[in-house]
C-alpha cells in the first residue's frame, strides 16, 4: 500500500511503507538509453521551469542540512575502532576485520609515523585472485604455497607486490580523511569526489591525530533519513526524473557465471555488485563484490582460491546459509528493488526501513533497467562540486 504522508513531508520514514517490492524480483537489462521500458519525462500539468526551482530547491535543503551537521553527529556513543600496523600479516588483518564486523580499516606505517591508507575486505580476495592469475588456474591440489605466503605475507609487502598492487584497488596509495569537526557537506563531497567507499574521521590535536571511526555514504544517509525535516513538497520526482542511478550499460551475471568472472567484471568497470539474472533476464538476486562468505566454508587459503571456479550459483547458495546463522560482514547484500517511477521520497523512506546499499531499477517483468546506490543519492546532492 502507499504510504500516506502526514501533514509534514520531510525525508523519514511514515507510518506505511512505500509502494516498493520488499522481495527480490528477477535480471538484467538489454542496452538501455534510450529504453522503451523507461518512463518518458512528463510535465504532470507543471512548468519546466516550476520543477527545476523544485529540484533545485530539493537540493538546497538538504545542503544547507548537511552543512550544519559535524562528523561527530554520524558516529556512534560508543564503538571501536581497529588499526593495522601495515607489518603485520595481511590474512591476520582479513580475519580481525570479519571478526570486529568492519568492512575496511586504515593502516599505520610505524617507520613513517602515520596512516598510509585503508585495507578493506575486497583487497583480500583481490589477493586471492592475484594467486589465482598467476597460476593459470586453481593448480592449488595439494600445494602449500598460497597457504604459506599469506601467512607470513605482510600488508607493507602485499600492498607492494608487483603480482598484487594492479590487482588491489588504490584507495591505500594515498591517505584521505575527515577532521571531526568538518561538516557532513564536506565528507558527501570527498567521497563524492575522489570516488571513495570510505572516509576515515580523525581528530585532530597539536601534533597528534585520533582516528575516531569510518564513515560511508550509507551512514550519512541513515543520519539524513533520521533527522532531516522539510515542510515542502520538494521530492515527489521519480528517481528517472531526476537522474538519480545509473539506466545504460548495466553488467549483469547469471548463476552460471563463475566467481572469478564476476569479480573481474566488478573490477575492470569499477563495480561494488552485479545483478544476478535468470534464463529470461529477470533479477532473481544480487552479488556484491564485499561478500565473503564463501571463504567460511573453505578449509585453507589455497581452498579459497579454488573457490574463485565455483559459480555464482554456487557462491550465493552457500551464502544463504551463512546468513541464516551469521548476519555481519561477511553476509552478503540481499536483493531490493524499486521501478523507475518511484519517486526520491519514497526512496528515502524505503532506504529509511531497510538501509540498502543499493537498488535494482526493473521493468513490469522485472528486467534490470538500471541501479540506485547509496552512492548515487548522496552524489545528488553533491555532484555539482
Amino acid at each position: 500500500m502507499q504510504s500516506s504522508p502526514s501533514n509534514t513531508n520531510h525525508i523519514h520514514m511514515y507510518t506505511t511503507s512505500p509502494e516498493i517490492p520488499h522481495e527480490p524480483p528477477p535480471h538484467t537489462n538489454p542496452n538501455p538509453n534510450p529504453n522503451p521500458n523507461l518512463p518518458r519525462a512528463h510535465s504532470g500539468g507543471m512548468l519546466h521551469d516550476e520543477k527545476a526551482v523544485l529540484h533545485e530547491a530539493g537540493i538546497t535543503a538538504i545542503t544547507e542540512f548537511l552543512e550544519t551537521q559535524n562528523n561527530y553527529s554520524v558516529l556512534r556513543y560508543s564503538g571501536k575502532v581497529v588499526v593495522f600496523d601495515t607489518r603485520i600479516p595481511i590474512q591476520l588483518a582479513f580475519y580481525a576485520l570479519v571478526e570486529h564486523d568492519m568492512q575496511a580499516a586504515p593502516l599505520w606505517d610505524n617507520a613513517k609515523r602515520q596512516f598510509v591508507g585503508l585495507l578493506t575486505v575486497t583487497d583480500f580476495i583481490d589477493l586471492l585472485r592475484s594467486f589465482y592469475s598467476s597460476s593459470g588456474s586453481s593448480n592449488h591440489d595439494g600445494g602449500e604455497d598460497v597457504k604459506d605466503s599469506l601467512a607470513s605475507l605482510s600488508i607493507a609487502a602485499a600492498l607492494n607486490d608487483a603480482r598484487s598492487s594492479c590487482m588491489v584497488k588504490h584507495h591505500h596509495r594515498k591517505f584521505m580523511s575527515v577532521d571531526a569537526d568538518a561538516t557532513l557537506y564536506q565528507s558527501c563531497a570527498l567521497l563524492h569526489r575522489h570516488g571513495l567507499d570510505f572516509l576515515p574521521v580523525v581528530a585532530m590535536s597539536d601534533n597528534d591525530v585520533r582516528m575516531l571511526a569510518t564513515v560511508t555514504y550509507t551512514n550519512i544517509l541513515e543520519h539524513l533519513v533520521t533527522h532531516f525535516r522539510e515542510q515542502r513538497r520538494l521530492f515527489d520526482d521519480s528517481i528517472y526524473e531526476l537522474g538519480i542511478g545509473t539506466y545504460s550499460n548495466i553488467a549483469t551475471v547469471t548463476l552460471g557465471t563463475t566467481l572469478e568472472e564476476c569479480l573481474s567484471i566488478c573490477q575492470s568497470r569499477d563495480l561494488n555488485a552485479l545483478p544476478v539474472v535468470d534464463e529470461q533476464g529477470r533479477v532473481i538476486n544480487v552479488y556484491s563484490r564485499s561478500d565473503i562468505s564463501f571463504l567460511h566454508h573453505a578449509t585453507d587459503a589455497n581452498d579459497a582460491v579454488r573457490s574463485l571456479e565455483k559459480t555464482v550459483g554456487e557462491i550465493l547458495q552457500a551464502a544463504s546459509r551463512t546468513t541464516s546463522t551469521m548476519a555481519n560482514v561477511s553476509t552478503p547484500d540481499r536483493l531490493h528493488t524499486c521501478s523507475p517511477t518511484h519517486t526520491l521520497q519514497s526512496i528515502f523512506e524505503y532506504f529509511a526501513q531497510l538501509k540498502f546499499n543499493r537498488l535494482i531499477v526493473v521493468d513490469d517483468e522485472q528486467r534490470v533497467i538500471g541501479v540506485v546506490s547509496a552512492r548515487d543519492l548522496v552524489a545528488y546532492f553533491v555532484g555539482k562540486e
